[in-house]
């Protein structure tokens, strides 16, 4: 019993750092951003040695080696192509568009379509605080994105349709992840799913930075974004969602906004004004609302 607790308690801190680091990405990228780099360039150049850094990985890992090559794979690609590659694809697309702290807070919204999905998948209505917990999101993204108040200038439609699909394909990760099972290392799978988002990535943005007027810096910059957007939040996810759930990941994914949003204020002086902190910690509590009843399970109370 003692074993399975402490298992489940890496398992969550597992979950926050991959969050915390998967927050931390969108004002470096924004960085990058300003400093005159390309969309495409960055993207593919994360990707890319993203899942290169994976496989050096699974190289110096026995325990990855020895995996057999039999297994789901089919799935664990799809998951790849359809949720980490186009989460990515979208998630940058919305940063090219939209304020770092804006992006976080729609692509945020994978909290409540998670718990959609995870509803339609069990043929079952949410629970009470299930549906609380959708109502508070909403009200706390209205205040997050400042609607009433805000300069309409800074807001892009197209950015908004990127930042909402970013939550859908991300909820599509937190759900399908947790669904595969599978007994092969956690390095190897994650290598596996980000080489197949690779493919998919390379169709948008061939890998050109490679051989590019600013190849070194973009090399430079894909191995941060690439540690950070992909090799430890997928590392994370894949060890701890199986062993949590896709909900409760949802919940524990939540450190992602406050981290993202202070990084976007310390990094890159974004503005963040009280109304949208005051969404923030709404959507924050929405989270934790609809998980009241997993987290009284995980303290062992009735």
């Amino acid at each position: 019993m003692q074993s399975l607790i402490r298992q489940k308690w890496f398992s969550i801190l597992l979950i926050l750092i991959g969050a915390s680091s998967y927050g931390l990405l969108s004002p470096f990228i924004k960085v990058a951003y300003q400093r005159g780099l390309a969309e495409s360039d960055i993207t593919s150049g994360q990707a890319t040695i993203g899942t290169v850094i994976m496989w050096l990985l699974v190289l110096v890992t026995p325990e990855a080696r020895k995996s057999p090559f039999t297994g789901p794979w089919v799935k664990l690609a799809l998951i790849g192509m359809f949720g980490l590659s186009f989460t990515t694809i979208f998630y940058n697309r919305t940063l090219t568009e939209l304020d770092a702290s804006l992006s976080i807070v729609l692509l945020f919204q994978f909290t409540w379509i998670t718990i959609v999905m995870e509803c339609v998948a069990g043929k079952k209505w949410p629970t009470l605080y299930q549906s609380l917990a959708v109502a508070i999101v909403m009200v706390g993204t209205v205040l997050s994105v400042n609607l009433f108040s805000a300069n309409l200038e800074r807001f892009s439609p197209l950015g908004l349709v990127y930042g909402l699909a970013s939550g859908v394909t991300y909820s599509l990760f937190l759900f399908a992840a947790g669904r595969v099972e599978s007994n092969h290392h956690p390095l190897l799978k994650s290598a596996w799913m980000l080489t197949a988002g690779l493919v998919v990535i390379y169709l948008f943005y061939p890998p050109t930075f490679v051989t590019g007027p600013n190849s070194g810096t973009l090399i430079g910059w894909g191995l941060l974004l690439g540690l950070l957007g992909q090799v430890v939040p997928t590392i994370s996810f894949l060890i701890g969602i199986p062993r949590v759930g896709a909900s409760l990941a949802a919940m524990l994914g939540s450190m992602e906004l406050p981290v993202a949003v202070i990084g976007a204020y310390i990094i890159i002086g974004e503005h963040v004004t009280t109304v949208q902190w005051l969404g923030m910690l709404l959507i924050l509590g929405g989270v934790l609302v609809s998980e009241i009843k997993a987290a009284k399970k995980l303290t062992g109370a009735e």
